[in-house]
């Protein structure tokens, strides 16, 4: 598939995506409904109780249009919190959760990208930065987004947290030596007919990192930033997408898991990598995918979409790039960055991948805040500030530096925010996804912060919204033009 040129998409209200040729003009302010905002968190969903899950099962998966196209919904992970109540349906205990989750996903990614060791003390914050509000990161997990698929056969339903990050499959399995709760029964392989272990032998074992070999089967283990870890066999299984059936998937059984993902079963890890879902999927899609993510907050859904047919019409392509010391991840270019339809002097080599792996813009599902180097952070953020003299400012919340007090109005005029990407297509977020609440009284920031390193990383806030899809055989990543 060629990728279209880079085009104007229309303005879908004031709050929609926009994607524009660089040369063309845009607009340079939006109106934030804080009113609207404010009157979500307070109305926020009660999470999903165990009762509604066989129910809410039933919206998950969408029939497929052809063999090669599946789409299912995405949830947020609040739909499936077990957390204490009252921590669940406070925004501002949650943001803090979320907050700290997020660093720990992000000190996760620097020491696994090369160049990445946080090298300033900005964005080193700490756990106890965050007060005794917040839920330990360790049994809350990094997980944010949630699909639901079958495993074995017959197909047992099990939440998946999807992970852009991740190069494995796996879900926790019996006999569980060591398991966090989830809202299904734990997978038990005795109960598939499908379940084969794989042999120390198989080149499948090879492609695992840190694998090992017990009775004859291929052991793995996966070790995460936060010190979560799962461990377990190797084992080849099919996974059912709504209708369709796709046998001999390369998944981990762990019987040892700590601190993961609250609600889910386990991970579907969709990274470049060729033991993530969508590299074992191969030729069967062409390396194609697209997601959109579903807003924090409320209870709509947003969508995952493997194969070919996913890609959209009309989108606007940029390249994809990848990073032979990191493969895992999704690069993009990004040259610069605007508010209010102002370009900000930063250089674009700050935003630049090297021919040695360091630095680069990196697309993540698992991230929550967009990261920035911190001298194209405080450029960024101080042009920002200059535009929004007029809002009353407000001290710091948790990360983030740039805060409002907007209890007081219906509405505020905003200066847009947009990313300028690589051969032309500027991208401007919707106001909603860079000026968020962290209580429910008023109190909104702008919602970026220091990566303290070389690397750039896009997270999920800012990519709410916006149909993303990746094109993996001809190495393009596409913006739009559909929204959730």
């Amino acid at each position: 598939m060629s990728p279209p040129p880079a085009l104007q998409l229309a303005l879908v209200a004031l709050l929609h995506l926009t994607l524009t040729n660089a040369a063309t003009s845009f607009p340079d302010f939006q109106l934030l409904n804080v009113e609207q905002v404010l009157v979500g968190v307070l109305t926020q969903p009660s999470p999903l109780q165990t009762s509604e899950y066989n129910h809410h099962e039933l919206l998950n998966v969408t029939e497929s249009e052809d063999q090669w196209k599946w789409k299912l919904k995405l949830i947020h992970r609040d739909w499936l919190s077990t957390e204490n109540a009252t921590v669940s349906r406070n925004h501002s205990r949650r943001f803090h959760a979320r907050i700290q989750r997020d660093v720990k996903r992000v000190a996760s990614l620097l020491l696994r990208i090369p160049g990445g060791v946080i090298h300033d003390g900005e964005a080193a914050h700490g756990v106890n930065d965050f007060g005794s509000d917040v839920v330990s990161g360790m049994d809350q997990g990094s997980g944010e987004y949630f699909v639901r698929i079958g495993v074995g056969s017959p197909p047992r339903s099990q939440y998946m947290v999807i992970d852009s990050g991740s190069d494995i499959v796996w879900v926790q399995c019996k006999p569980c030596n060591q398991c966090y709760k989830q809202s299904d029964p734990v997978f038990d392989p005795d109960d598939s007919a499908s379940y084969g272990g794989v042999p120390c032998s198989s080149s499948v074992c090879d492609r695992i990192e840190n694998s090992g070999c017990h009775a004859g089967r291929c052991r793995y283990e996966v070790m995460y930033g936060d010190g979560s870890y799962t461990k377990g066999t190797l084992a080849l299984e099919t996974l059912t997408f709504g209708p369709t059936v796709v046998q001999d998937v390369a998944i981990g059984c762990g019987h040892v898991n700590q601190g993961m993902f609250v609600g889910a079963a386990g991970l579907l890890g969709l990274g470049g990598g060729s033991m993530s879902l969508v590299g074992q999927l191969g030729g069967q899609t062409g390396g194609a995918f697209s997601y959109c993510l579903v807003s924090r907050g409320t209870n709509s859904s947003g969508s995952l979409v493997f194969g070919r047919e996913a890609m959209p019409v009309g989108a606007a392509w940029v390249p994809l790039l990848r990073n032979p010391q990191a493969p895992t991840f999704y690069y993009i270019g990004l040259s610069g960055l605007g508010i209010g339809g102002i370009r900000v002097p930063i250089s674009e080599d700050i935003f630049q991948l090297t021919e040695l792996g360091y630095g680069g813009v990196v697309m993540d599902t698992g991230t929550a805040v967009t990261r920035f180097p911190t001298i194209a952070y405080n450029t960024f953020r101080d042009a920002f500030i200059e535009q929004t003299a007029n809002l009353p400012r407000v001290s710091g919340v948790s990360i983030f530096d740039t805060c409002y007090n907007l209890s007081s109005f219906v509405t505020v005029r905003i200066p847009t925010v947009s990313f300028y990407l690589s051969a032309g297509p500027i991208l401007t977020l919707p106001a909603n996804n860079f000026l968020i609440p962290v209580d429910s009284v008023g109190t909104f920031c702008f919602a970026f912060a220091s990566s303290g390193s070389g690397l750039s990383i896009i997270g999920n806030i800012q990519q709410e919204g916006i149909q993303i899809s990746f094109d993996g055989a001809n190495g393009y990543v596409g913006f739009g033009p559909n929204v959730c």
